[in-house]
């Protein structure tokens, strides 16, 4: 239980929050903007009056995905007025130097998650010396219609934010780490496109970063399109008009009318805020950068798909003629020594992982490399023995290591209880905070002739260059 009201005095005004466990403080739900419907937030800068800060806010419209129902998230508690954030801070902040900040934007697709999923509650990654924000921002058609990236615009409020208050909270602006996971990765990867970025962050940190959702402005202006005429609109005026649960209602037809691509609402490249090529961009800024994925991020879904379980050794072959073309026999020969024992579905899934995850890292690795910017990468592999052992290494099964969360709610439900995760999320948020202080894991960074990787397991090593004979088929 938590006890003892904190109140902090900020240059916006005083906020109290309340004391925690392991003997820090956490502020929740400080609103950071406002933001009308299909409009760019405005920064909150004054106005709080010792602020309420000990419960979560709302969390932003959405459909919850399969990680918030599993949470038993609570969707009546909804409302498009959540552009709000959450602080938790290690002890009194003038007990202390200013400290690290590390400031998480979530994944889920960018259609539904929130700061306050119980998986990133921040208290114990901060225990380890950094003050730790969670945000929200906004989803779905309300934050990625059309080219406005209203959701990346709340991004950046919010690491306005920061650099306005959290030297009250014992943060130290000039010291700000941006990371997040899956949507969340793919976001600080767009951010480092951004010119805004430029002294709001110093730091970033992707965890399976979803680079294959982040779209062209041709992308962006046909699914705008779709969206009007499915609404039956044809401006964003008359969309504003429609009701919160119609505009869910239109996204579900949407997200439904296809099954091959997933970039329906996601930054947009040339859009507001972001540039023309945010790869490209992304992979010349100076801004550190530590790029990691999972093993078997695709199990996540294919595990419980039928088209998967119930393919056959014809299917894998074919599978592969689509996919590498003339490299299908090496394709055939690699997956079925690196995936021993796999069924032709998982084989199709180890594939899917490297097409849609790890491959596009280590692109992003590479070309960082070549632009002689700081870059780091890991692998996370250890498999969570739960549903039988089917879901490997899965999308989203890092998240509660990363912030030594292994007791919180729903993470045994992913994790097991075993006692070999323990030492795991030491390590991984370890080095999470090894990074934000320092500026450098503990590991070598990334290069071409060795291609050093932290694989992160029960025994966590640095291996260089694992499993070449996957990515020599996508070279």
């Amino acid at each position: 239980m938590t006890s003892d009201i904190r109140t902090i005095s900020t240059p916006s005004g005083s906020i109290s929050g309340k004391t925690t466990p392991n003997g820090g403080s956490e502020y929740l739900g400080i609103p950071f903007a406002t933001a009308g419907r299909f409009e760019a937030p405005v920064d909150i800068t004054t106005g709080y009056d010792n602020f309420d800060a000990s419960q979560y806010g709302y969390i932003c419209p959405q459909t919850p995905g399969m990680l918030e129902q599993a949470l038993n998230m609570d969707p009546s508690h909804m409302n498009e007025d959540c552009l709000n954030l959450n602080v938790y801070v290690p002890h009194d902040p003038v007990e202390s130097q200013p400290l690290p900040v590390l400031v998480w934007i979530h994944g889920g697709a960018y259609t539904n998650g929130a700061g306050s999923v119980a998986w990133y509650h921040g208290a114990s990654l901060a225990s380890r010396g950094c003050v730790v924000v969670t945000i929200n921002y906004r989803l779905g058609s309300l934050g990625f219609l059309g080219d406005e990236n209203y959701g990346t615009l709340d991004m950046l409020s919010a690491l306005r934010w920061v650099q306005r208050n959290i030297s009250s909270f014992g943060g130290n602006t000039s010291n700000v780490t941006i990371f997040g996971e899956s949507a969340g990765g793919s976001a600080v990867v767009s951010l480092l496109s951004s010119k805004e970025i430029a002294g709001l962050a110093h730091k970033a940190w992707a965890m399976s970063p979803s680079i294959n959702q982040l779209r062209n402005y041709d992308r962006s202006q046909e699914l705008l399109q779709q969206f009007f005429d499915i609404a039956g609109v044809t401006t964003i005026e008359e969309a504003r008009r429609l009701s919160m649960e119609e505009i869910l209602a239109i996204q579900q037809t949407q997200m439904a009318s296809e099954t091959k691509e997933f970039d329906f609402y996601s930054p947009t490249a040339g859009g507001t805020a972001l540039a023309k090529d945010i790869l490209d961009t992304a992979a010349r800024s100076p801004i550190p950068l530590v790029v990691g994925t999972n093993r078997d991020e695709n199990k996540l879904w294919s595990t419980f798909d039928p088209l998967l379980i119930g393919a056959d050794q014809s299917r894998w072959e074919e599978f592969t003629v689509e996919t590498f073309g003339d490299k299908a026999a090496d394709a055939r020969i690699a997956y079925e020594m690196l995936r021993p024992g796999e069924a032709p579905g998982g084989l199709m899934s180890a594939v899917s992982t490297d097409t849609g995850f790890r491959q596009p890292a280590q692109r992003l690795c590479e070309a960082r490399t070549n632009n002689n910017v700081p870059t780091w990468m890991y692998w996370f592999t250890w498999p969570t023995p739960v549903f039988g052992g089917g879901v490997g290494c899965c999308h989203a099964l890092d998240i509660p290591f990363a912030f030594d969360n292994l007791h919180a709610e729903g993470a045994e439900m992913m994790t097991g209880d075993g006692p070999e995760r323990a030492g795991i999320a030491d390590r991984f948020a370890s080095e999470i905070v090894a990074f934000a202080t320092h500026g450098h894991p503990s590991w070598s960074q990334f290069n071409l002739s060795d291609r050093p990787t932290l694989v992160i397991d029960t025994n966590t090593q640095l291996v260089n260059d694992p499993e070449p004979a996957i990515r020599l088929l996508f070279a």
